[in-house]
């Protein structure tokens, strides 16, 4: 099954219910779904991970946060110097958000309008304003393969606001595709609603109407309970089109991309694993450990004896937990190489259930497994 716009296609390569395994298209190389896409919020990923750290634990698509970036160093100098690949030395495929969820959920002295937005810097208190057009304007010259439509991120129980905010993404994603003139980039539509079945329902069917390259569902991981999220993920997996990559934006807890996988999602992007990693937590494929436990005090097994990233094939909970009291830097790093590669290695797991078949199964048996 494939579809083409401008220069992307996705190829879905297998399925089983509503399960997908394909490849999307990019200048820069195809993006192997389902992905975890680790987040470079400022071109750069926190617990001091390298792009070579990155690729050696299997990252494909990596994300650089549009907001940030604007607010510092700056679209035009990121653009003088090549583009965000080139800034940040990642050469595989990027995805960059539109700032949207930023300005709403981090900018001071907040006010919309039909336009876009005011706000205040929370760097240094500056003065700024956001709208659809200069959105995409910051997008293009940061180069990314994947861009957003600038959206209104609303508060997920409040019906009046989750209307009003989902109308005007709705009018802000037109003058998005209008605006966006770079060939070399997929522009992603934002599905918006809040937890509400009518919203979601008229969200999604507007989206998929505007037939863009890929469809993002926006407005998740905000306050809703797992329930209500994969109420909402069941509803608009029925209305979006098949044939086009979904992208579930900052959704990345290990038993949150099973249950997204089962539910038709391709891309998830999130924080958490480096956040956990710098509160001294790290991930496995049954539950979170906490390092700092005494119990760690003396033991010379790794984090997990079968994973297979860098941390775990060198290094005793025992010294991850000495690294911790001391306070050394090295103990963020270890454990977010760890925290990656255990998301990425769930994804591509998932992935090889999806092409044999058992996957509806595989799923079952890690969400029975995992303690949350």
């Amino acid at each position: 099954m494939t579809t083409s716009n401008n220069l992307f296609q996705f190829e879905i390569e297998a399925a089983e219910g509503n399960a997908r395994a394909g490849r999307f298209h990019t200048v820069h190389g195809d993006v192997i779904t389902p992905i975890f896409a680790p987040v470079g919020t400022q071109a750069a990923m926190k617990g001091g991970i390298t792009t070579a750290q990155l690729a050696e634990v299997g990252a494909n698509l990596v994300l650089a946060n549009t907001y940030h970036l604007h607010l510092r160093p700056g679209e035009d100098l990121v653009d003088e110097l090549g583009g965000v690949h080139q800034f940040m030395q990642w050469h595989g495929p990027m995805l960059t958000d539109s700032g949207g969820f930023q300005v709403f959920s981090l900018a001071q002295m907040r006010k919309v309008d039909e336009d876009g937005v005011t706000f205040r810097s929370y760097i240094d208190g500056s003065k700024r304003r956001l709208t659809p057009e200069s959105a995409i304007q910051i997008e293009e010259k940061l180069g990314a393969d994947i861009i957003m439509a600038f959206d209104e991120c609303a508060e997920p129980y409040d019906h009046r606001y989750s209307l009003a905010a989902m109308e005007r993404t709705h009018r802000w994603a037109v003058r998005c595709k209008a605006a966006h003139s770079r060939t070399d980039q997929a522009l992603f539509g934002i599905v918006q609603g809040g937890i509400f079945p009518d919203l979601r329902q008229r969200s999604a069917e507007f989206i998929a109407e505007l037939d863009t390259p890929g469809i993002a569902i926006g407005g998740l991981s905000v306050g809703e309970t797992k329930q209500e999220m994969h109420t909402v993920l069941d509803q608009v997996n029925q209305v979006l089109p098949m044939e086009k990559p979904r992208y579930l934006m900052g959704v990345g807890s290990p038993e949150d991309l099973v249950n997204g996988i089962l539910r038709g999602v391709d891309i998830f992007d999130c924080v958490l694993p480096t956040r956990l990693a710098r509160h001294k937590a790290a991930m496995t494929m049954t539950g979170r450990v906490n390092l700092l436990n005494a119990s760690n005090t003396r033991d010379p097994q790794p984090i997990d004896p079968e994973c297979g990233c860098y941390t775990c094939q060198h290094f005793s909970r025992a010294y991850l937990r000495h690294l911790f009291v001391a306070k050394e830097p090295l103990g963020g790093t270890l454990v977010s190489i760890h925290n990656l590669y255990t998301l990425l290695d769930l994804v591509r797991r998932c992935r090889a259930a999806i092409f044999e078949g058992r996957f509806t199964q595989f799923a079952s048996d890690f969400l029975a497994n995992y303690r949350v």
